[in-house]
């Protein structure tokens, strides 16, 4: 059963609608970016926008249900990195992972970006357990004497999200997000 508030469940009328914006954002989102029109989202999940807003206040509220999933998959991800053998490789992995996962819908690297220093917004419950993933494995690499002891996860998660978004604006090019990320790990190997 779904909750929306601490001891607040959702009517199973509510449930549906909810999970029909949710089906249809997804939709929407993969077809036109994070940046598509929610009245769209809304008409094609066959609530007024009223309803879309009752469930989702703002844009951050939806994308980040949209993108619970995917966060949850890239969580479980970290875990299992963090027992392979090359901490750096597994870092490496798992970042690749994580502009695969921004580039599934146009626009989301731009506002994960966007809420980096903003823990107000509800994309932050997105991006702070990745943070934290990340942190992890980039500490892992660190004491490996692999990575730069002065790189720190938010600056890693933000050249993660732009080289995204470079590569999300050059759709003709398919190998720019690896090498893009390739320079980027060059700088941040020890001396």
């Amino acid at each position: 059963m779904v909750t929306t508030a601490p001891g607040r469940t959702l009517r199973a009328d509510a449930r549906r609608n909810r999970e029909r914006l949710l089906t249809e954002a997804r939709s929407v989102f993969a077809e036109h970016g994070a940046d598509a029109s929610l009245e769209d989202v809304a008409r094609r999940a066959g609530v007024g926008i009223g309803t879309l807003y009752r469930h989702f206040p703002n844009r951050h509220a939806l994308l980040s249900a949209v993108f619970e999933d995917a966060v949850g998959d890239l969580l479980s991800r970290s875990r299992e990195l963090l027992d392979a053998p090359e901490p750096c490789a597994a870092l490496v992995t798992w970042l690749r992972e994580i502009i695969a996962h921004a580039g599934e819908y146009r626009g989301l690297a731009r506002a994960l970006m966007s809420v980096t220093s903003d823990h107000t917004s509800a994309l932050a419950r997105c991006s702070d357990p990745i943070r934290q993933a990340g942190a992890a494995l980039l500490a892992r690499a660190q004491r490996a004497g692999r990575v730069r002891e002065d790189v720190a996860v938010n600056d890693l998660l933000q050249l993660t999200n732009a080289i995204a978004l470079a590569a999300e604006e050059a759709p003709g090019d398919p190998e720019l997000a690896d090498r893009l990320l390739q320079l980027t790990l060059r700088g941040l190997k020890p001396g």
